[in-house]
């Protein structure tokens, strides 16, 4: 019986994607985003991507990344393997390795 590869059931995985975490860049460029990062273009990996803020319940500000393809708030951005596109899990149909599985062992038991 031949195993299954990951893109047997036509979906790429999020772990096979580059990624960048909002929380990582903020804490990389901390001093440089309180002058002018938020008003200004950021191109990572090549992309331009804009950043946009929301508050929070005391009166902080949190750093989103908008994501290119469906212009929502994302604190995760991603690269798709194939097609080089950038954008948000759901919008490059991205999927976790354990949420692809489950269920598969209950329903054979």
């Amino acid at each position: 019986m031949k195993s299954l590869s990951p893109n047997d059931l036509g979906t790429f995985l999020v772990e096979g994607c580059p990624k960048i975490k909002i929380s990582d860049f903020v804490r990389k460029y901390r001093t440089q985003l309180k002058e002018a990062v938020i008003a200004s273009d950021l191109e990572l990996q090549g992309i331009k991507v804009e950043l946009t803020t929301s508050r929070t319940c005391y009166n902080g500000i949190r750093l989103w990344f908008k994501c290119p393809t469906c212009k929502g708030r994302v604190g995760v951005i991603f690269k798709h393997p194939m097609s080089e596109i950038v954008g948000c899990r759901k919008c490059l149909k991205l999927e976790y390795k354990k949420r692809r599985y489950k269920g598969m062992i209950e329903g054979s038991l």
